[in-house]
């Protein structure tokens, strides 16, 4: 009667035998293909970071030089969640789209003059490519086909795990990373550490540079967490609508129920410093079609499950 050979056992051996033969070498072999097979997993994220939850103070102080009174301080719960490491590109924009409204052309670049239902649509379409459940439902668009979309009728599906805007609550907690002063830099921001108008500086402090462009994402340092451009370069769609936060403590909130404005935050190449605080909160404003205005100083970056 045959024996049945176990490859197990015969793995062991083979293993055994080649740590005894080879010794240290064979070991950092197999320690090096377990480091290269984690970094190719971390390489196929699609440049999210995970951004674990938590509370923090959402606004500013009301001693916070060039503060809004929309700033209104609350303590927010954020459960956690993916964000992209960069503000979405060109590039990355062209192969779901299949166009660049972008100004400033080049692959590395933000795209801009996107309508927030650009942005919306692209996440659904997005999602769809990568296998994931698309958020948003959108109806009554228009026009019907082509772009810029200037009206639709969007509603969200927050269980679904696709891509999708941040709330203004995710975006100013990764935005802060930790921090509570005015930016993730500290006190004052430089044109060294962000893109932005640097003609006009933070709270007198010294003048920097203008470029007057767009830079590539991801040429100034990132903040705590891992996220390049939160404050300057392009403005970033948020889901919010523009209006009055609601009091109290909050847990993972969505914004107003309606509006006449979307969200934008962060700032952008062409912005006073002031602009680029975290606590900052920004629109375009159309009083025809909320969300239908589009600038080649503001883009998006996206959010999942």
């Amino acid at each position: 009667m045959k024996k049945k050979l176990n490859f197990a056992a015969l793995f062991a051996m083979l293993t055994i035998g080649a740590l005894l033969f080879y010794g240290c070498d064979f070991l950092d072999w197999l320690l090096n293909e377990d480091a290269d097979e984690e970094a190719n997993t971390q390489e196929n994220t699609s440049n999210m970071v995970r951004i674990n939850g938590g509370t923090f103070t959402m606004g500013s102080p009301e001693d916070e030089p060039d503060r809004w009174d929309n700033e209104t301080q609350r303590q927010v719960t954020v459960s956690s969640f993916f964000m992209g490491k960069y503000e979405v590109t060109q590039k990355e924009y062209q192969e779901i789209m299949g166009y660049n409204p972008s100004t400033f052309k080049g692959d590395n670049l933000p795209v801009e003059r996107v309508t927030w239902f650009d942005t919306i649509e692209y996440c659904n379409k997005r999602s769809l490519k990568e296998g994931f459940t698309p958020v948003y439902t959108i109806t009554s668009r228009t026009p019907a086909s082509g772009y810029p979309i200037t009206a639709a009728t969007v509603t969200a599906n927050w269980n679904a795990n696709g891509y999708r805007l941040p709330t203004e609550a995710e975006w100013e907690y990764a935005c802060r990373a930790g921090t509570t002063t005015p930016f993730s830099t500290g006190y004052n921001i430089t044109t060294d550490q962000a893109n932005y108008n640097g003609y006009y500086p933070y709270n007198n402090n010294a003048k920097g540079t203008s470029l007057e462009k767009t830079t590539p994402v991801g040429n100034f340092a990132a903040n705590a967490w891992g996220l390049h451009d939160m404050h300057g370069n392009v403005w970033e769609w948020c889901w919010d609508w523009y209006g009055a936060y609601a009091s109290g403590t909050q847990t993972d909130p969505k914004g107003a129920a309606s509006g006449s404005n979307r969200s934008l935050r962060g700032g952008s190449w062409d912005y006073l410093a002031w602009g680029l605080r975290s606590a900052n909160r920004h629109t375009l404003y159309s009083a025809a079609n909320p969300g239908s205005n589009r600038t080649n100083a503001a883009g998006f970056r996206v959010v999942r499950f």
